[in-house]
């Protein structure tokens, strides 16, 4: 696009007049040109966005933590008694699961809190929760209930996380640039990677410890992501979209300016905003304004055969996130430390768990690249194959020879050791390649999605039950997996593996037949692809047309009364 670069620097400049802009009650103005629906975007403004990724190190840390913490000698002592070698599996899943559980219900009621209050503040409210949890769970210790105290603690704390995951998401969405939108949010799944290999290093280095510090050191490191997430967010402008959504348009230029790094009087900023009004004027039509039942039901409307209809979308989101749990990535993550001391053939099970998160790491800014090049189909369809063909080699080497082979050795009492290290070796560096294709893939993609696919009168809501699912289906998993693997129950070794690539093999399928494309597009013009194409062939469509210039041609009057209803804007 050369001659808008041309044309840019002469609009930055005040010289030249765009024919293709219709005031608009003199308050708003029109274009018909679908690239010109977003300013360009400073460095400045690039921060500002990449800055509320950070909450993701909220969800990642406690993933890293609590699996090395059910694996601390005293913790267990302190849980079980002094002459226990492992948690009970009904306490490990309590422990492990409760968080999941107070983050589901923090998600849904996040929803309704920020069409109150609006995204920054819910997920500043948030933080404040998830730090008063981490106080309790840091009492947990031989002179209380250690038990109740931990449950306490964590179910809080996750009510908290379910805040901030639901809204973190929906405010990057709402606020990041269209060409680079799917790399900012893939920066959440980076910061939950970097806090898990956080949790890891502070575990490594703390399990050595003979006292109480081997379990709370790691506990009160989160009082700091709590403290810096809702401390930065308070210096952060709140979503324009919700702005518009609550008819202050002066808020919302206000609010794209500092977003955009363009002045409030910039046609750039103009447009944008008109845009956006448009979008919501027209949804507002289609999916009127209710009570608080009402609000919930229109998540709910349209038919289950249109993929443009409310129903789709949001059994789309919820569907993506329960599938991301599916892939059985948070079995590495909470529980591969118990179940690799297990095996008997490794030695330092924690330093195994620390490379996991390692590969996690590194894996994941390749999504930065990928996600805007690719798209975000190609990632899903391509990722679940990459995870499937891993989980069921390691299932088919671990029934054969490896991890489910052992024999006892003289030691007394005798402890089960693998028979044949180097196939054990083997599952473990394709349980790295599996999290490769995680992390660069479904990690960030399934969050990437939920937050580009409503509409905005919805928005809040889908998303809100989109990571509500995730969290569903998270407690459920560390629920059930205890019983699926402890030797007490289930047992079922490295067979567990064929269920996550079986799972896995759901995911590709799903990820082919109904996942549309969104790279490139601006939030509203998604809305104009899912009337328009299929899934399977989202990724042909582009732009047209504004809803802006639709509007104005057909109905100018709504576009002046939404100016009206919250006096001039400029």
């Amino acid at each position: 696009m050369a001659e808008t670069t041309a044309t840019d620097k002469a609009l930055e400049q005040g010289q030249y007049e765009s024919t293709t802009v219709a005031p608009v009650a003199g308050r708003l103005a029109v274009t018909d040109d679908v690239n010109r629906v977003e300013a360009p975007v400073t460095w400045q403004a690039y921060l500002i966005c990449a800055f509320a990724s950070f909450g993701g190190i909220f969800f990642g840390y406690d993933s890293g933590y609590i699996n090395g913490t059910t694996g601390s000698k005293l913790f267990i002592h302190i849980v079980e008694g002094p002459n226990a070698k492992a948690l009970t599996s009904p306490h490990s899943s309590a422990i492990v699961s409760i968080l999941s559980a107070g983050t589901f219900l923090g998600a849904l009621v996040a929803g309704d809190v920020a069409e109150r209050i609006g995204r920054k503040w819910t997920v500043i409210i948030g933080c404040g929760i998830y730090i008063f949890g981490v106080v309790i769970q840091m009492i947990t210790g031989p002179e209380v209930n250690a038990l109740a105290t931990i449950i306490a603690g964590r179910i809080i704390a996750g009510l908290g996380v379910g805040f901030e995951s639901a809204i973190v998401i929906l405010y990057m969405s709402e606020i990041c640039p269209k060409k680079v939108r799917g790399a900012l949010v893939a920066g959440y799944q980076f910061c939950i990677t970097i806090g898990i290999m956080l949790a890891s290093i502070v575990v490594y280095a703390t399990e050595g410890r003979n006292d109480t510090g081997a379990y709370r050191i790691p506990i009160s490191i989160q009082f700091a992501w709590g403290l810096i997430l809702g401390t930065g967010l308070l210096f952060l402008p709140d979503s324009p979209r919700y702005f518009v959504k609550r008819g202050r348009l002066d808020r919302a230029a206000d609010a794209l300016s500092r977003l955009r790094g363009q002045p409030i009087e910039s046609e750039y900023i103009q447009w944008e905003l008109t845009e956006i009004v448009a979008n919501e004027e027209y949804e507002r039509a289609l999916i009127p304004n209710t009570n608080f039942i009402g609000s919930w039901m229109n998540c709910f409307s349209g038919s289950l055969w249109q993929a443009k209809s409310n129903l789709r979308r949001t059994i789309l989101g919820t569907s993506l996130q329960m599938m991301q749990q599916w892939t059985g990535v948070n079995f590495i993550f909470y529980f591969s430390t118990p179940f690799l001391q297990s095996t008997g053939a490794i030695k330092n099970t924690f330093l195994i768990s620390l490379i996991f998160t390692l590969v996690n790491v590194c894996s994941t800014p390749i999504s930065f690249y990928t996600v805007e090049k690719w798209g975000r189909r190609p990632l899903l369809v391509w990722g679940a194959l990459g995870m499937l063909i891993c989980q069921f080699i390691v299932g088919i080497i671990g029934v054969t020879v490896g991890f489910n082979k052992t024999h006892l050795n003289n030691a007394t009492p005798p402890v089960a050791i693998a028979n044949n290290i180097p196939a054990v070796n083997a599952q473990v560096a394709f349980i790295c390649f599996f999290i490769f294709f995680f992390a660069s893939t479904w990690g960030p993609g399934a969050w990437i999605v939920i937050g580009e696919i409503f509409p905005l009168p919805v928005r809040s809501r889908g998303v809100a039950l989109s990571t509500s699912s995730n969290w569903l289906w998270n407690t459920i998993i560390t629920v059930i997996t205890p019983y699926m693997v402890g030797s007490d129950k289930g047992n079922l070794k490295s067979s567990v593996f064929f269920v996550w690539g079986g799972l896995c093999t759901a995911a590709f399928v799903y990820a082919y037949l109904l996942v549309p494309e969104t790279k490139g597009l601006s939030l509203e013009q998604v809305d104009k692809m899912f009337e328009e194409t299929t899934p399977r062939q989202s990724a042909k469509w582009v732009p047209h047309e504004t809803f802006a210039s639709i509007m104005n041609e057909k109905n100018p009057e709504a576009l002046a009364a939404a100016a009206q209803r919250s006096g001039s804007v400029y």
